[in-house]
């Protein structure tokens, strides 16, 4: 019951994210309350990152739409990580382990498609590949992760079990 609970919260969220318009989700405001003396412009103000046939820079949108972008962005690979490792869990003790890897990933990336289909339907929202492509790396990224720990935890708990 857990598992699909808290799936169930992951993708409340992402549907009622993507359901809200841009001005509806911006932290421009907060930002500029939480950041007035925009820290780390100096570091920041070196990065450019390629998205969507343009180049996105302090420069190209000013520092606090610099930072909201990389916020965002963040949480899509985040929210979509979690997504693949609670679908993961869903799976667990109906699936092998690899398959299991697979149909989180494929599962993940149907779910980040929807969202960006979603988004198509709000104004002032633009979908994009690239979302659904940093989502599912994302999940990749987070399924990796989990499957590190799980093998250092396998090997840790067969060392206890040999050493008395």
């Amino acid at each position: 019951m857990k598992k699909i609970v808290a799936f169930l919260i992951i993708v409340g969220i992402l549907f009622i994210s993507s359901g809200q318009t841009y001005e509806q989700q911006s932290l421009i405001p907060t930002l500029k309350t939480w950041l007035p003396n925009q820290p780390m412009y100096s570091l920041l103000d070196k990065l450019q990152i390629p998205y969507w046939g343009r180049i996105i820079s302090i420069e190209e949108r000013g520092y606090y739409h610099f930072v909201e972008f990389l916020l965002r962005k963040s949480a899509h690979f985040l929210i979509f990580g979690c997504l693949s490792i609670v679908i993961y869990w869903m799976l667990s003790k109906r699936v092998r382990r690899m398959p299991r890897f697979f149909l989180s990933l494929i599962f993940t990336a149907i779910v980040a498609a929807l969202d960006e289909y979603h988004q198509s339907l709000t104004g002032g929202r633009t979908p994009t590949m690239q979302d659904v492509f940093l989502d599912v790396s994302g999940a990749f990224t987070f399924l990796i992760l989990a499957q590190i720990i799980m093998m250092i935890k396998g090997k840790w708990k067969k060392h206890r079990m040999i050493t008395p």
